[in-house]
């Protein structure tokens, strides 16, 4: 097994060299800002990296009162309780030092404590690091259940809080700020997950069909509605020169050594092969493209859905056939997505495949896509768990304020702001009749559109009907009598704008008295 792990390790590496021109990958580090709000001598921006684990406020803010605990101040013990319980309106952001144990687990004792952020203040000079989840499987007990964001600030900022904190003459309030963090350039959201057919390759494996079974229904609901344009995305490797005619590369690769995979149990000799998981893998990318092709591209969840379900490994069922059942029940066409897929026995390229391992290299603001799952959204590296109500977060964060569709706007993953004091706008208690709109990122206050009458105005003083149609909303805002059963309206349809007093009467349109006798 030693010698296994070796060559599987040397495999990966050569992959890696050779899709990048070199060992070293490139990686990056999302980030979101701190603001310093005070003491004031401390008051500025500055950068942190986003965590891999626990739940970022993508499009919003925290605002909350920074403590550093007077003893174990790595936050790698269980603490007393809940002292950093919110003692006021503000939450509190846990400021604890690198160290002595996982990133996650910090965070983790800091939630069970009342912390409603945590902030890992590095121990040494250097660039931003992401703080990753741990390896060990009996790690994911508690990683699963982070629920707060968490994010790593370098050496200096960290010791400037704790100095701040050290005088003890003020509170050191500080904003988390992840309204960048996720670019919003339009009215639709992209996104990308590497993934991976392979079900029994542990935890892993098991974050992922979890994610794909609760996501897909929004996954299709924003994909039938036009907001998002989804596309799966799968892992390979090509297989060294000089290993092509090895044991290990006839088991794992297609294509003569151009796609592999590694062996889902590890064990040459027992159950499924890495080229099994290649082949099943090219399907599921072909499931999508002829999807897309005929205007279903969301099929592709129903498939790798049932799959899963209903061909796992486990149950010895993981092959074409229970492959093509499915497909068959889905109603996609088999002879096009074997058209699509190939001879994997061939000795040629594989369009498809050889898209995949080109996509693996990070370009723009992504890094290199090297372990799974991974998300992307709007050509940015997801960051957090991969869990349904925070990954719709975060692809809400992706739109355009005001663009956003209905279920961004859900009470579960924002806050109305326009149900306190009508957010500050405009509005028309009397016809009930507001200018404030909300927005996943908070409200705009924006003069609306009612039954086909635009109102205009500055959205937080003032808005008025113009236009075709004004006098039928609450009479264009201006003055109305009726008197011995005649109606008299400064509101005339045939003028687009303003208030006069009709004949007979004088005033400035909105107040009018009458010179008739």
């Amino acid at each position: 097994m030693a010698s296994l792990r070796r060559w599987l390790a040397l495999f990966a590496v050569l992959a890696a060299a050779a899709s990048t021109g070199s060992v070293s990958g490139r990686f990056v580090v999302e980030k979101n800002g701190v603001r310093v709000i005070r003491p004031e001598h401390i008051r500025g921006r500055h950068d942190a990296a986003i965590a891999n684990f626990g739940v970022p406020h993508y499009g919003g803010t925290l605002l909350g009162v920074v403590m550093y605990p007077d003893k174990n101040t790595t936050a790698c013990d269980a603490f007393d309780g809940t002292p950093f319980k919110f003692r006021s309106r503000r939450p509190v952001i846990l400021l604890v030092d690198r160290g002595d144990c996982y990133f996650a687990l910090k965070a983790w004792n800091a939630q069970q404590a009342g912390a409603a952020a945590v902030l890992v203040a590095d121990n040494t000079d250097e660039p931003l690091l992401t703080m990753d989840n741990p390896e060990e499987s009996q790690a994911s007990d508690y990683v699963d259940k982070i629920s707060i964001p968490s994010a790593f600030i370098n050496r200096e900022f960290g010791e400037t809080l704790k100095k701040a904190l050290a005088k003890g003459t003020d509170q050191v309030v500080v904003k988390l700020d992840w309204r960048e963090s996720m670019p919003h350039p339009d009215e639709r959201v992209e996104y990308e997950f590497w993934t991976n057919s392979n079900d029994e390759c542990g935890p892993r494996c098991d974050e992922q069909m979890s994610f794909v079974k609760n996501f897909r229904g929004h996954a299709q609901l924003l994909e039938k509605g036009g907001f998002t344009q989804f596309t799966p995305h799968y892992i390979t490797w090509y297989c060294p020169e000089a290993f092509l005619l090895s044991k290990q590369c006839k088991a794992q690769c297609i294509n003569r050594g151009r796609y592999c995979a590694p062996d889902p149990e590890q064990d040459f000799d027992a159950g499924y092969d890495g080229k099994d998981v290649v082949i099943e893998n090219l399907r599921q990318l072909c499931v999508h493209r002829v999807a897309n092709e005929t205007g279903r591209p969301w099929v592709w969840w129903d498939f790798v859905t049932d799959y899963h379900v209903r061909c796992s490994m486990k149950d010895k069922k993981y092959s074409r056939d229970c492959a093509q059942d499915v497909l068959k029940s889905l109603g996609l066409p088999l002879d096009k997505i074997t058209k699509c897929m190939g001879d994997p026995d061939a000795d040629v390229e594989n369009d498809v495949l050889r898209m995949e391992q080109e996509l693996q290299i990070g370009h723009d603001s992504r890094g290199d896509v090297t372990i799974l799952p991974t998300l992307v959204i709007n050509n940015v590296q997801y960051r957090g768990k991969l869990e349904r109500s925070a990954v719709l977060k975060a692809i809400c964060a992706g739109f355009k304020e005001s663009t956003e569709p209905p279920v961004c706007l859900n009470g579960d993953i924002e806050t109305n702001e326009c149900l306190r004091s009508n957010g500050g706008c405009w509005q028309d208690s009397k016809s009930n009749i507001t200018a404030c709109k909300d927005t996943f990122r908070g409200r705009l206050c924006v003069c609306p559109m009612v039954n086909n009458v635009q109102y205009q105005g500055d959205g937080y003083t003032s808005c008025e009907a113009v236009g075709p149609g004004r006098c039928a909303m609450d009479n264009g805002g201006c003055w109305s009598e009726t008197r011995d059963g005649q109606t008299f309206s400064a509101c005339s349809d045939s003028v687009l704008t303003g208030c006069r007093c009709p004949a007979g009467f004088h005033g400035d349109g909105y107040q009018c008295e009458g010179i008739l006798p």
